[in-house]
This record gives structure tokens, sequence and C-alpha cells, in this order.
């Protein structure tokens, strides 16, 4: 573990979450899985994270290890068929993680989900931090509504709305 990354993650709060992301920002992103989701069977969530404190950032967790934490937390693997992604900030290290449940996550291969990580990163490169997440939103639903399809009305399984930590 270095110290620069403990630096970045002591300096990042929830502060700098509500500055990157208003409220305004999690709407648009909110809106944009809604109309996402009318065009598949899939569910995503969005959570950002500005920074890890405590025993993970001492036990240098990294940004996949958290995003399984979140993704059993918010239960994203409780639907009726498998099909939930999780994109996943660590806003302190600019790491995006996609974690898809085994339904999606057998048809989909890893390196399409990491083109789609690495597409938003760059666009948080620029500082483009609300349309790199609605590019991943569409980049993930491509996917969903290839392999689960719209079929009748469905169900929401999952709340919309992004998730800040």
């Amino acid at each position: 573990m270095g110290i620069k990354r403990i630096a970045k993650h002591l300096l990042a709060n929830r502060s700098r979450v509500r500055l990157t992301f208003p409220a305004k920002v999690l709407a648009n992103i909110e809106q944009a899985i809604k109309i996402s989701e009318a065009t598949h069977a899939g569910q995503i969530r969005f959570v950002v994270e500005g920074a890890l404190d405590g025993a993970p950032l001492l036990r240098n967790q990294s940004a996949r290890s958290r995003a399984l934490d979140v993704f059993s937390h918010l239960r994203i693997w409780d639907t009726a068929h498998n099909n939930g992604v999780l994109i996943y900030l660590l806003l302190a290290d600019h790491d995006v993680e996609i974690l898809a449940d085994r339904g999606i996550d057998a048809l989909v291969a890893a390196a399409e989900w990491q083109k789609i990580c690495t597409m938003m990163e760059v666009e948080f490169r620029k500082r483009n931090f609300e349309g790199g997440v609605i590019k991943g939103i569409a980049a993930v639903s491509l996917h969903l509504a290839k392999h689960f399809p719209k079929q009748g009305r469905g169900r929401n399984e999952l709340p919309d709305a992004p998730v800040v930590i």
C-alpha cells in the first residue's frame, strides 16, 4: 500500500462526490438507467464511492474487491434471470469496475466489460463524469438487450437510483 493512495483516499470525501455528482447529475444517471431498462430485461445499478476508509483502506482493498462487497450488499445477484450488472466507481482511484451476475456474465466476455470500464475511465480523465457514466450504461445495455431482450412489461427488480457511498 502506497502513501500516495492513502493520501488520495483521505483527501477524497463525500463532499467531493457531491461536487462531481450533484443531484442533477445523479437524476440524469437514474433516468439513463430507466431508459436503458426499457430496452431489456436486465437490471443495472450504478454506485459511486468517494474513497475507502478504515479497514478497507488499511488492507489496501482493490476497487474490484470493494465492488464485490457492494454487489453482494445491494443483492444485485438477486434477480429472476441472474442478469444484474453493477457499474462501480471508486472516485479516489478513478477506477471503474463492472460486475455482472452469472446469467449475463456467462454470455459476455470479460474483455467486453473491461472495454466499457476503460471507455468510462477515459471520459473521467477528461472530467466528463456524467457523460462517462451514461456512455457506460448505454454500452452495458447493448449487451443486456442482445442477451435478455425485453419481453412483455416485466418488472423493475432493483432500484434505478444511483447509490453514493
